[in-house]
């Protein structure tokens, strides 16, 4: 049964079901010479395929280049993005500026505590034409989903996304439908002592790769916001900043990327350090340490490498490991939180030297 996502309203980007897409790149003649990062064939090379996603997705948001980089690289990472932030920050702003500058379809739910995970993935419906049991798809077919205010649904409601974020397909009524291609979930939520929210459970949080926050925008920034048009209205006008086969192209190279031994020997030294703190109850688990390895390998392609260093793994640790942190109770407040953990473990978990490993060997 094949499974078409229903109309909306607003821009409309159609969702990418796979491969099916024109991946013969634009030619140039052979007598000009290309930019950088560009070949004869006018292919754009990874970084510079990162970069315009960077850029485009900074026109309309205003927010730190390091914070719209990790977002970036979560997306091509094929993983899932929790921004945790209060209200009018630019959450929702960024959200659709991926969706939009990767080309994508892009659909949002408000939790609340009267959704039903029907919402979300969907039901059977009776056909009076057909005179027999449909399935109506629900918002979460699409490919950038965001679900907005997550931590205000009740626990039913919010674990209607699990099957769909690990397995990207939902299930009803025991048949299986499977998720656009690729599918992404950026989801929000206040901090945990505003009114009407409670705290994610941690087997929900451990779903998501990457936790950030965009805080407040600097002076000239907000002063740059507020002399500009609506940000929604620039928003709904951005263009994609790539193909479909170069969008493709640029996940493949970050799953290709080549995880130096190094580099595991850190990662590996820096997970099981998370299990022994003395704040902490419960540390990172294996998954973890994978959703590490497809962040860095994000962070080298976006540096022009084909594989991933130490250096890489430091720069994604905070974000892509305190959300999975359990701490002691007290350890909170005492050690200033799952952050402080991380960074603490950073400074005095040893980088082991270079293994001369500088690209990934043919294959």
């Amino acid at each position: 049964m094949t499974v078409h996502p229903q109309p909306q309203t607003g821009p409309r980007r159609e969702p990418v079901f796979g491969a099916d897409v024109d991946a013969t790149p634009p030619l140039t003649s052979p007598t000009t010479a290309s930019p950088p990062g560009v070949d004869g064939h006018g292919t754009r090379s990874p970084d510079v395929l990162f970069r315009s996603i960077v850029s485009s997705v900074r026109s309309v948001l205003f927010a730190d280049e390091a914070t719209v980089r990790l977002a970036v690289g979560c997306f091509v990472a094929g993983g899932h993005l929790l921004v945790e932030d209060f209200p009018g920050l630019g959450k929702t702003t960024l959200a659709k500026a991926l969706a939009y500058a990767f080309g994508l379809e892009f659909r949002r739910v408000q939790f609340t505590a009267d959704l039903l995970p029907a919402d979300i993935t969907g039901a059977m419906v009776f056909d009076a034409d057909r005179r027999e049991p449909t399935f109506r798809p629900g918002p979460v077919f699409t490919n950038v989903l965001m679900a907005d205010e997550l931590n205000r649904a009740s626990p039913r409601a919010q674990s209607a996304l699990l099957e769909a974020m690990e397995e990207r397909q939902v299930t009803v009524d025991g048949r299986s439908f499977a998720l656009p291609k690729p599918f992404m979930v950026v989801a929000t939520q206040n901090p945990y002592d505003a009114a009407g929210t409670s705290p994610l459970p941690h087997g929900q949080r451990d779903r998501f790769l990457l936790r950030l926050a965009l805080g407040y925008p600097t002076r000239d920034d907000e002063d740059a916001l507020v002399a500009g048009e609506d940000p929604a209205e620039r928003v709904s006008a951005l263009a994609p900043a790539l193909s479909l086969a170069e969008l493709q192209s640029l996940m493949d190279a970050v799953a290709k990327a080549y995880v130096s031994p190094s580099a595991r020997v850190y990662l590996l030294d820096l997970i099981r350090e998370t299990r022994t703190h003395r704040s902490v109850s419960v540390g990172a688990s294996p998954r973890a340490a994978m959703s590490v390895v497809r962040m860095a390998r994000a962070v080298a392609v976006a540096n022009g490498r084909n594989y991933v260093n130490p250096e890489d793994i430091q720069a994604v640790a905070g974000p892509a490991l305190a959300h999975r942190l359990l701490l002691h109770p007290g350890a909170e407040f005492a050690e200033g939180g799952p952050e402080a953990v991380v960074a603490e473990l950073l400074h005095l978990v040893p980088v082991p030297l270079a293994d001369g490993v500088t690209a990934h060997p043919a294959t």
